[in-house]
């Protein structure tokens, strides 16, 4: 696991705290963040949170697609919600030239890749995104638990990024899997 924290130069150290949620279904996993924190990001807490969410995807044996998720779709818009993932897509590959990220895009451009290729075919994203960065807390938390319930996946989380010892958060849903879950999480990143 270092050494592919090595090669995609992810940081180390964290100035912010953020969340990431899992649900995994027949079709594989979905990393979304930031679920539970940080009501309204600045481009700097998303840069930070998504390195930090990246490198838990890695834990979990996953190579990070990254998608910077928004109503807008490469520059289709110009507003401050639109243009904050924009500005983060540019300091993410800045701080991490080899991380696989793309953005700004809607939500089903970032999971539908011949969607996404007829659109804008140069996109670094190559197959669907697996990490799905949102640009407010409203967005991730209604996505994630709308998904969660229509998939009927298995969810894991929020995990707590950014914080020095292994803490999760436990919602009022959890199940008694997801309770082993989030013990079992926090038990290999305590050995980590």
């Amino acid at each position: 696991l270092a050494n592919v924290l090595d090669v995609i130069g992810l940081l180390a150290t964290a100035k912010v705290a953020g969340s990431l949620s899992v649900l995994s279904t027949d079709d594989g996993a979905y990393f979304v963040c930031d679920t539970h924190v940080n009501a309204n990001p600045t481009v700097e807490e998303i840069v930070e949170f998504t390195l930090m969410a990246a490198e838990k995807v890695l834990m979990f044996g996953v190579r990070p697609r990254v998608a910077l998720l928004s109503h807008s779709a490469f520059g289709s818009h110009r507003d401050d919600s639109a243009m904050k993932m924009k500005q983060a897509l540019a300091l993410l590959r800045e701080r991490s030239p080899n991380l696989e990220v793309e953005g700004e895009m809607t939500a089903d451009m970032a999971l539908d890749e011949n969607y996404r290729k007829s659109v804008f075919p140069n996109s670094r994203l190559r197959g669907p995104a697996n990490l799905l960065v949102m640009p407010n807390l409203d967005s991730a938390h209604i996505a994630y638990n709308l998904a969660r319930v229509i998939s009927n996946g298995v969810t894991v989380g929020p995990m707590l990024l950014g914080v020095s010892l292994p803490a999760h958060v436990l919602t009022p849903s959890a199940t008694a899997r997801r309770i082993v879950n989030m013990t079992a999480i926090a038990v290999v990143e305590a050995q980590i």
